[in-house]
């Protein structure tokens, strides 16, 4: 599991599956920063792993400071499976 911090918006939600440098990743969650007062771009910020770490995730049985974080352009992201609606 890890922090995954995405420049620019992707077109992606909450429990969708993504591509990062051939990395496959469930997105557990994300916080969108900066409409108002941010960069020139929003910042998807998003808590990451594989399927198996759900759990995990959803017990908070992890320390959101201590994971490891990872920045990369919304380019750079593919869209595998979006979010069941």
């Amino acid at each position: 599991m890890k922090k995954l911090i995405v420049h620019g918006d992707a077109g992606f939600r909450k429990d969708a599956v993504i591509s990062v440098d051939g990395e496959e990743l469930v997105v557990f969650g994300v916080a969108r920063q900066g409409d108002w007062h941010g960069p020139d771009r929003p910042q998807l910020w998003c808590t990451v792993g594989s399927e198996d770490e759900r759990d995990t995730y959803q017990r908070r049985d992890y320390i959101p400071n201590f994971l490891d974080t990872e920045a990369v352009d919304a380019e750079a992201v593919e869209v595998v499976e979006k979010a069941s609606a």
